[in-house]
């Protein structure tokens, strides 16, 4: 169980850098195996460069406003402000609230990669949403699939206990891209706690709700 107290402070960080990913950041609802909600907060821009706080490789969250009016990609150079995050164990990127965003460069006015992974202007927070996401293994998430616009880490919230409200935070990795993907791969089932029980298990069968609306090609 995730305690927090007056000590999880934030401060206000100074960044520049490349974008080498760009992903959906969503954070997912866990309730024993049949409840599995996602919801769109924005984008998680994965930088290479430096940061006051002397990181070299870093996360920035941004909102999908201001994804749409930067329409940032990778290979992109940024600079910008943010605030550290406040709790390691329930916040996935390094840094939130991101402000003063500056385009320095954009040395790629079109790249040209053959899909997978699909390496673009991520779309908006609609189309993730009525796409749906898969599990996707995580050895995956950092290799063939990490610059992929479909590839997601997800901040996990497990409702632990219903009656009295207490929660557990974890991270997991989904893909939103095509089903017929030949990079794709499940990954291990996840177990999903839930107090004085034994752990129910995602096996991928929610991936099927998840996903109906589209075929194998979509």
């Amino acid at each position: 169980m995730v305690k927090y107290n007056s000590e999880n402070i934030s401060s206000k960080v100074n960044w520049t850098g490349k974008i080498i990913s760009i992903q959906p950041r969503t954070r997912v609802w866990r309730y024993l195996t049949d409840n599995r909600t996602h919801y769109h907060l924005g984008y998680n821009l994965f930088i290479e460069g430096q940061s006051s706080d002397y990181k070299k490789q870093f996360t920035v969250a941004i909102s999908e406003k201001q994804q749409l009016k930067g329409l940032f990609r990778i290979g992109d150079l940024l600079e910008g402000t943010a605030w550290t995050k406040k709790y390691n164990e329930k916040e996935f990127a390094d840094y939130y609230r991101a402000g003063s965003l500056k385009l320095l460069d954009r040395v790629n006015e079109t790249i040209e990669v053959l899909s997978p992974p699909w390496i673009m202007v991520p779309p908006t927070m609609q189309i993730y949403e009525e796409r749906g996401a898969r599990l996707l293994s995580k050895s995956l998430w950092k290799t063939k699939c990490f610059k992929c616009i479909w590839a997601n880490m997800a901040n996990v919230e497990i409702q632990w206990d219903f009656d009295r409200n207490i929660k557990k935070y974890r991270f997991e990795s989904f893909c939103y891209g095509p089903k017929s993907c030949k990079n794709y791969k499940m990954g291990r089932p996840r177990t999903v706690p839930y107090k004085n029980r034994g752990s129910a298990l995602d096996d991928g069968y929610l991936d099927e709700l998840c996903t109906e609306g589209r075929d194998e090609n979509d």
